[in-house]
């Protein structure tokens, strides 16, 4: 086990969002960052592969020992046949992170015998570092464990801390899942705009840049959507005609309460299953 100057990680799983992890700590060890690494991965991307053994990760060790954090980073249906290999990890002072979608903390602590353990939701963007991750930790997780594991987060995005984790499914309906919404979004945009006229090319284009840009637009200047909203619609106009619409009763909003509801409630189910 290793200083807190210098914290020990171990990662099983460097598929697309264990490897968005890695590719940041990697950066952090060019940097100067103390972080020993060792990743366990069957399958590794032969680039990042190269850039691991760079900076001096020790990658597929038959046999290990404990470390400071433990990340798993594989498919939740994979879980139970990763945690064999992965309690080699964990010792008393472990501290577990996971990303799996619907596995419980009270599961991840009895599979892998560690009290202190962290389930985090991060979302698809933090592919690019466009993400937010939110997590939740068990009682038994130090202060310490939590700024290390938003440090350990931080390459996929904004991290955010959840009180309890009967809201990570929640989280999971609103973040986690949320990305397929605003896809559909320009899909259906490009479609009806298809429609009143424009080519399918041009369509898709249109779309996609403007659900693209009105994204980054919120997120430049730091106002509210219902600021920028107000911003694009002007008495009488076209935004306003579109939008009497997605505002009617039976338009937009109550449509996202029960997408959300339906997300939560599928979270839910799989975290008892």
């Amino acid at each position: 086990m290793s200083s807190k100057d210098a914290p020990t990680i171990a990662l099983v799983g460097a598929g697309a969002m264990g490897g968005a992890l890695v590719r940041g700590w990697i950066e952090a060890v060019r940097k100067g960052g103390g972080l020993t690494l060792t990743v366990v991965e069957p399958n590794f991307d032969p680039v990042l592969e190269r850039e691991l053994d760079a900076v001096g990760a020790v990658l597929n060790p038959p046999e290990a020992g404990p470390v400071d954090v433990l990340v798993l980073a594989v498919k939740p249906q994979a879980f139970a046949e990763a945690a064999k290999s992965a309690k080699q990890f964990v010792g008393e002072q472990t501290c577990v992170l996971s990303i799996m979608a619907g596995v419980t903390i009270d599961n991840l602590s009895r599979a892998l015998g560690s009290p202190r353990v962290v389930r985090a939701m991060p979302n698809t963007p933090a592919r690019i570092g466009r993400g937010i991750t939110a997590y939740v930790a068990s009682p038994a997780c130090s202060e310490y464990d939590k700024q290390l594991v938003e440090q350990l987060l931080m390459p996929l995005g904004t991290v955010e801390s959840i009180n309890a984790e009967r809201l990570m499914d929640v989280v999971t309906a609103v973040s986690g899942s949320g990305p397929a919404y605003v896809f559909l979004l320009a899909e259906v945009l490009a479609v009806a705009a298809e429609q009143e006229g424009l080519d399918r090319e041009t369509a898709i284009r249109l779309a996609n840049r403007t659900v693209a840009g009105a994204g980054a637009l919120m997120l430049e200047t730091g106002d509210s959507a219902n600021t920028l909203r107000k911003q694009v619609m002007s008495p009488g106009g076209t935004t306003e005609a579109a939008l009497d619409i997605l505002a009617a009763p039976d338009g937009l909003a109550p449509l996202l309460r029960r997408a959300v509801a339906a997300a939560a409630k599928r979270s839910r189910d799989l975290g008892r299953g």
